[in-house]
């Protein structure tokens, strides 16, 4: 098995396994309780709390714990606006959101919420002109992803985090794909709330978190008891926050290496796939993109199709996000880029970690390269290329 999709999850860290399983059958006390066995189960989640907190230069009374993602950017939104909606009701995002985040505006705009939809440039990045003419005097919240889950772009989040300041409107990111891969300080990118997802960076699946600055409210998204100071009622999901703490404490010592080895690596994937394979096009910035994410498209060529092949070898890729598995249409975050449908449902996505090898990645470049020569045989568009007109758009993207 050669596993590259390490954006829809990652293997769960080893040492972030064996740490969970005390908490299951030894220290299984309630952390709401008052003796022992209760306060072992708290005093861990609270080592957690202050592992995560470290990672992203935030404070440990600061992190919501959450069952991931999208349930750290519903709470972000409408805890905010809920709270907020005196003050207005205009939200800024952009076009290239995770669901998570655009249907959660969706609902607010049902509920009598204004939004904005942000277009981005060709590599999937936020046109900052754009967002500063957007805010209006009632703006009370802008919300931009820090990397996209499809194409990899990494936002200008220090600029986006300084406009937001001066105008005085709450950022929110969704750091989703982002935590524990590249370095974030929420303090020094003026972030007031964080969303983030514990399988994402090697922790256990149905646990993330959301930071939200000291001083800033939001109502309650969960109502019951007092858990999380009043925030998110319920019990706490002690082995799955303590693994997410674990995971979330060796990604912050072994992030410089892990960016660098897996810069090394995706570079020279890159490298293979767009001077071997003709007719293909990098989608995302070239430079300031994730560590470990590729996004390529073929032309002439059905991405789900590449990917059933693959899947055959046990080579495992994916056509763009796992939220959008089982959609018919093209992604929305390619067609917001500028891009058409042909390219759009060409796309092959590869994400590495620090578990790939090179030899994975010429396992995977050999065979998808054979398989796209394949495919290409059966198009009869494909048999036109020596069309100077057809050939041009695609040949200015490649290498």
């Amino acid at each position: 098995m050669i596993y590259l999709d390490n954006a829809a999850t990652t293997c769960m860290r080893r040492e972030a396994y064996e740490k969970m399983l005390p908490y299951f059958t030894e220290y299984y006390g309630n952390p709401a309780g008052a003796y022992e066995l209760a306060t072992n189960s708290w005093d861990a989640m609270e080592e957690s709390r202050e592992q995560i907190a470290t990672l992203i230069g935030a404070k440990k009374e600061e992190i919501v714990f959450t069952s991931g993602g999208t349930e750290s950017d519903n709470y972000a939104l409408k805890g905010y606006a809920l709270r907020h909606k005196d003050k207005g009701r205009h939200i800024i995002t952009s076009k290239i959101e995770h669901h998570g985040v655009l249907n959660t505006c969706k609902f607010l705009e049902k509920n009598g919420y204004n939004v904005t939809y942000l277009d981005v440039d060709e590599y999937g990045m936020v046109k900052l002109d754009m967002l500063k003419n957007a805010i209006k005097t009632d703006t009370i919240l802008i919300s931009i992803m820090m990397a996209n889950n499809e194409v990899g772009s990494i936002q200008p989040i220090y600029e986006i985090g300084n406009i937001a300041r001066q105008k005085g409107v709450m950022l929110h990111t969704d750091a989703v794909q982002a935590c524990g891969h590249i370095p974030i300080n929420v303090k020094e990118q003026k972030i007031g709330m964080l969303s983030a997802s514990g399988h994402k960076f090697g922790g256990p699946k149905g646990v993330g978190f959301l930071y939200v600055q000291s001083g800033v409210e939001l109502e309650p998204f969960m109502h019951g008891g007092n858990q999380e100071s009043g925030r998110r009622a319920g019990t706490g999901n002690v082995p799955s926050v303590v693994g997410m703490g674990e995971a979330a404490r060796l990604a912050d010592i072994e992030m410089k290496e892990h960016m660098e080895y897996t810069v090394r690596l995706r570079d020279y994937a890159i490298t293979r796939v767009l001077k071997e394979i003709p007719f293909t096009r990098l989608n995302g910035h070239r430079v300031k993109r994730l560590p470990g994410n590729m996004s390529f498209s073929f032309q002439f060529v059905e991405g789900e199709a590449v990917q059933v092949m693959l899947d055959m070898r046990g080579i495992y890729v994916s056509t763009g996000s796992a939220c959008s598995t089982g959609e018919s249409q093209p992604s929305h975050v390619l067609l917001a880029m500028g891009l058409n449908e042909e390219i759009a449902n060409s796309v092959v996505r590869m994400t590495i970690s620090r578990y790939t090898t090179k030899k994975d990645i010429d396992i995977a470049v050999n065979a998808m390269k054979e398989i796209v020569f394949k495919q290409r045989q059966l198009s009869s568009e494909y048999k036109e290329i020596i069309n100077p007109r057809k050939r041009c758009g695609w040949r200015k993207w490649n290498g």
